[in-house]
């Protein structure tokens, strides 16, 4: 197992060198907003929202005291637009009481975040702060890994316990976007290219 991992590893390096979150944002808190608002849409979707969400609040003062209706109706697009703004403008409020203003960098603060969950707390983990180990546990992540033989189920913390088990930590977060960029392009969900495929070699679906 550890011989491919390092393979997938390897072509999946060769194929996106520069792996980055597809999410747009330049605070580290907007970060957090755009991942909360990436929850069951995408981030095409998320990049076009958050410029007019970023510009009526500049500062994370401003979102912390935005008020909720009017965070609705710029981020109603995404969906469940309700949650969605009452998390943002909560986190932010937090972020100013508990954490100076920053967006913490554990695990357990993060959680207690309004609207982060373990997929998200992972990728402020993995981008903002490089840690190791940070296993981004989304919905291609997943798909692929079950393909290829890497994960069992569709838990997502179990998935992650699983790939924490088997990926360098040192990989891990970059690998995840990679997996990301790789189920956009080849390993789709519906009708994945299987014949053009250059991790086919390695995948469990096609060999048994």
């Amino acid at each position: 197992m550890k011989e491919k991992v390092q393979a997938i590893i390897d072509i999946l390096k060769q194929r996106y060198p520069d792996p980055v979150c597809a999410l747009h944002y330049e605070k580290d808190y907007e970060l957090m907003i755009a991942v909360r608002l990436s929850a069951q849409c995408t981030d095409a979707r998320v990049n076009l929202v958050t410029p007019a969400l970023f510009a009526a609040y500049p500062t994370l003062e401003a979102m912390a005291t935005a008020p909720i209706s009017h965070v609705e109706e710029l981020v109603h697009s995404c969906g469940f637009y309700k949650h969605k703004a009452r998390d943002i403008v909560l986190a932010c409020g937090l972020l100013l009481e508990k954490h100076g203003g920053k967006v913490p960098d554990t695990m357990e603060a993060l959680l207690e975040l309004p609207g982060v969950g373990r997929k998200t707390a992972n990728l402020l983990l993995g981008d903002l702060y490089k840690q190791p180990g940070s296993v981004v546990c989304d919905t291609h992540c997943i798909r692929i890994c079950g393909r290829l033989g890497l994960s069992q189920g569709k838990e997502p913390e179990k998935v992650e316990r699983q790939l924490r088990q088997i990926l360098p930590p040192e990989e891990s977060s970059d690998f995840c976007h990679r997996i990301v960029l790789f189920g956009r392009e080849v390993c789709t969900a519906r009708s994945p290219k299987c014949g053009e495929c250059p991790l086919a070699p390695l995948c469990k679906e096609m060999n048994g």
